[in-house]
């Protein structure tokens, strides 16, 4: 009795064991440069979550972070300064997928590998500080909580995957 229960033990070790190395050597995709579409917060009283992003809505050479966008595995978008505005056939501005990280990490928190992300961010994909560093944002959520709510929910770093400038 104790031979078959060490050889079923040994085999299901065994299976775990190959199950473990088989996934090691998996590639997990990840959504970041992927092409999507910016939204922003929806005017109160709508009924909406979100409206779309629309080309008045930003100034040409600057960072645009989107939070909510469907379109994304972690809901954020990003247009950065060096992409030019490029809109949906609705006149929806069209971004990439991103995510929150932090810099200096061990391993690149930032790598492309979805097959249609943009040409544009490939290599250019970073993770760096979007529009605010991290003393302005610390500085925004004490002195004033509820625009900082509203503005960035519950994020409280200023580092997202984008896109670093092309230009010094």
């Amino acid at each position: 009795m104790s031979l078959m229960r060490c050889t079923s033990m040994s085999s299901r070790l065994a299976l775990l064991v190959s199950a473990v190395l088989l996934c090691g050597g998996c590639k997990v995709n990840s959504d970041i440069g992927k092409r999507c579409l910016l939204v922003k917060k929806a005017a109160e009283g709508s009924g909406r979550e979100s409206d779309p992003v629309v080309a008045t809505d930003l100034s040409e050479g600057q960072d645009f972070i989107s939070f909510g966008s469907l379109d994304c595995e972690d809901l954020i978008c990003v247009k950065d300064a060096d992409m030019p505005i490029e809109t949906a056939e609705n006149g929806q501005v069209a971004g990439y997928c991103s995510k929150a990280c932090q810099p200096n990490e061990l391993v690149d928190p930032c790598g492309v590998t979805d097959p249609e992300a943009l040409e544009s961010v490939k290599d250019r994909m970073s993770c760096r500080a979007l529009l605010l560093d991290q003393q302005a944002l610390d500085d925004l959520r004490q002195t004033d909580p509820v625009t900082y709510r509203n503005t960035f929910g519950d994020n409280n770093s200023p580092y997202f995957c984008a896109g670093n400038p092309t230009t010094p």
